[in-house]
């Protein structure tokens, strides 16, 4: 079973006490969760988002935890973080660390034996998350932290970044959910979207926990 801290201990506290430890949070960084895209194909746009992304965490003295890839705007965010005087932790599952796909610079790589452990360990250590744009995989890793945040197993910053609008359709399913009752209204405050990579690391410093609203209806 998962060693979940609740959601009034431990070092995520430091993003939400208040000033001075907010003050603390920026001065000695923290460890960042950033779910993205693997894929090499994808529009130019997408990868300087995640570049810029990835030096501004380095920059703040933030810590990358991500899947361990090199290639994709994962890659793109690990060589920003590293550009840029940042620490990376890479996650990956056995099956998947190979040449060519291993981001094997990382300072810490930590290979598990599926795909649901790997999940599990980026969770763990997370003290925030970021989601850029993704395939498949990023959509359930989003969907999970939307899931846990709902029954508030801990409480932690979460943003996703909609790069040239790639999340617009999510944003529309969710105000469906949100219409037709299928998710509460105040949800929107657990996973907001914002334009830009700069916007995402406002919102992670200046993070205030929302109200503590009840799952159920």
């Amino acid at each position: 079973m998962r060693n979940v801290k609740p959601p009034w201990a431990g070092p995520a506290l430091l993003l939400h006490r208040g000033r001075s430890d907010a003050t603390v949070a920026r001065e000695a960084g923290v460890t960042i969760c950033v779910f993205c895209s693997s894929s090499d194909a994808v529009d130019g746009a997408y990868h300087a988002a995640a570049s810029e992304l990835g030096s501004r965490m380095g920059r703040a003295g933030h810590t990358l935890v991500y899947g361990g890839g090199r290639v994709g705007l994962m890659g793109a965010v690990a060589r920003g973080v590293h550009e840029s005087g940042g620490k990376v932790i890479g996650v990956i599952p056995g099956f998947m660390n190979r040449p060519g796909v291993t981001y094997t610079e990382a300072d810490e790589l930590i290979v598990t034996p599926d795909m649901r452990e790997r999940k599990t360990r980026m969770e763990d250590m997370a003290e925030a998350f970021i989601a850029l744009p993704g395939g498949f995989g990023t959509l359930e890793e989003i969907t999970e932290v939307i899931t846990l945040l709902t029954f508030r197993v801990w409480v932690k910053p979460f943003v996703l970044v909609n790069t040239s609008g790639f999340y617009d359709p999510l944003i529309e399913l969710f105000e469906r959910y949100y219409r037709e009752s299928f998710a509460k209204p105040d949800f929107r405050a657990l996973c907001p979207f914002v334009d830009t990579p700069a916007q995402a690391m406002d919102y992670i410093r200046d993070f205030t926990p929302p109200p503590l609203v009840s799952k159920w209806f």
